[in-house]
């Protein structure tokens, strides 16, 4: 008897989209974005995004302002919650 394999697949090749995203990702972990200021954050966005937009040309103006959305929302604290869920009042 033989055992029915599933069909191979190949791995897919990052989009444009995605390849800039992770690259962004890696530049904020790399970088300390995490603990600057809001104003160097906000400049070291403006480089940064100008840099993957010179290097990703294909991605449109849209894509990169969702690329940049995501990296400064990565970079916003957790937000603290006071209340123990379950906890009576």
């Amino acid at each position: 008897m033989s055992r029915d394999k599933p069909p191979r697949t190949r791995e897919s090749t990052p989009s444009f989209l995605e390849q800039a995203r992770d690259e962004l990702f890696s530049h904020i972990l790399r970088c300390g974005v995490l603990q600057a200021v809001p104003d160097d954050q906000k400049e070291w966005f403006d480089d940064t995004m100008e840099y993957l937009a010179e290097r990703y040309e294909g991605l449109s103006e849209a894509q990169l302002t969702e690329i940049r959305r995501l990296g400064e929302r990565y970079c916003q604290p957790v937000i603290q919650h006071n209340e123990t869920v379950g906890a009576p009042n």
